[in-house]
């Protein structure tokens, strides 16, 4: 299957800006980039499809260029927003592309990574009016869907401009590192094509290139994709643990799961298929959300890091919490209430104390009725007491009534 057609099987084309892009994909190796503002100091999975589309395309033997936007990043991507970018400094620009960095090069190993701040800095007001601006044209500019969306609103000219100066991004790429091809979201068309359009005027009708953009992403409910019930799931496992990220796909509702099968997983087309086929089958058994999640978790926090948060959900669904170690109990455990003790406590005001019980009187039925376990192992001794001594590496004490309440308890 060519590339452009598995691409679009898995639903991964919006659009294309020649319908010469599929035999160009197939017939030769192309330097293609995708770009990324640091305005934050870490990628969320919302961005994840533009790297793991770059992979697909670096599979097939082409040459991606990752540009980290340290200029353009200071001046506001409008697209797909309808107020205004709170604009960054140049030090936390620069800092937040070296933490992004970091994270796609896990991805794209072999990707060039370059950052816009280098060559932007360098023009001049005159120059970059008199070279650059003298090509494009106000009313092409008001018509791109970034910018007419925020008309009635109000755009400033620092965001009107972010297409101007991201054209110059296709333009020294293609100069510079025989750079044909532009890829992003669909949000991103204007800005493609407005490169395509300031190459073919500066370069010469002659200078050819390409821009290949995807939809956006939604869930099937039509909500935003990307966020969790705690906000945003990010890439960086100290804003989102490695444990919640793994969770994040498995909980996929079945109604997304055959379309992320299709995008976030690089198995073959019959191999994706044949899972497909089991899943519609077998709902109930997950295996897609097991694929995706595997697949993704292995290639952002490695095959150790998987491993680790498969063991974390097993010992939370079988209770043999003793089988986790002090860090995985840290992170299992995270979002769960917690309470922090000195001195041993007798488990009923434990109970209380961690709210898993509102009474001691509701906290002695609890235990009587065999609905409370520390540490994975049932307790009815109204009388037993939790202790450091007997706390999981002498940290930790684990709460649980019934199926699913827990409480952390920190000696």
């Amino acid at each position: 299957m060519r590339l452009i057609d598995e691409l679009k099987w898995r639903g991964l084309v919006f659009d294309v800006t020649d319908e010469e892009v599929g035999n160009v994909l197939e017939n030769e190796k192309v330097t293609f980039y995708v770009g990324v503002d640091p305005t934050a100091d870490s990628i969320h999975v919302g961005h994840l499809i533009s790297y793991l589309v770059s992979k697909r395309l670096q599979d097939r033997g082409h040459n991606p260029i990752l540009v980290i936007g340290g200029g353009t990043g200071l001046i506001g991507d409008p697209s797909g927003r309808n107020s205004e970018r709170q604009l960054l400094t140049l030090e936390t620009s620069l800092s937040n592309a070296a933490a992004i960095t970091e994270q796609v090069v896990r991805i794209l190993p072999t990707a060039k990574v370059v950052n816009n701040y280098d060559w932007i800095s360098k023009y001049n007001i005159i120059t970059f009016l008199r070279d650059i601006g003298k090509h494009f044209n106000i009313n092409n500019m008001i018509n791109k869907d970034s910018v007419k969306s925020r008309l009635e609103n109000g755009i400033s000219f620092t965001e009107f401009s972010y297409q101007i100066i991201q054209s110059l991004d296709f333009m020294h790429l293609y100069k510079d590192y025989n750079c044909k091809m532009q890829i992003g979201g669909q949000d991103q068309w204007g800005n493609i094509t407005a490169g395509l359009e300031l190459i073919r005027k500066t370069l010469g009708h002659e200078s050819k290139g390409f821009g290949l953009t995807w939809p956006l992403l939604t869930k099937a409910d039509g909500t935003k994709f990307g966020k969790s019930a705690s906000g945003a799931v990010w890439l960086d496992k100290k804003r989102t643990s490695v444990y919640e990220f793994y969770q994040y796909w498995i909980n996929t509702p079945d109604s997304d799961a055959v379309s992320h099968l299709k995008k976030f997983t690089f198995m073959s087309v019959e191999e994706t298929e044949e899972i497909i086929k089991q899943f519609e089958a077998a709902p109930h058994q997950r295996l897609a959300q097991n694929k995706i999640a595997e697949e993704l978790t292995v290639l952002v926090h490695g095959k150790e890091a998987y491993d680790s948060a498969v063991r974390i959900s097993k010992a939370l669904f079988s209770g043999d919490i003793k089988s986790l170690s002090i860090d995985e109990i840290s992170e299992g455990f995270k979002d769960v209430p917690s309470i922090t003790i000195a001195e041993d406590m007798n488990l009923v005001d434990a109970l209380i104390a961690s709210k898993l019980a509102s009474s001691k009187r509701e906290a002695r039925e609890f235990i009587k009725n065999n609905a409370v376990s520390v540490n994975g192992v049932k307790v009815t001794d109204l009388e037993f007491m939790v202790s450091k001594e007997n706390a999981i590496e002498n940290e930790f004490t684990v709460l649980k009534r019934g199926k699913k309440k827990y409480a952390l308890i920190k000696h």
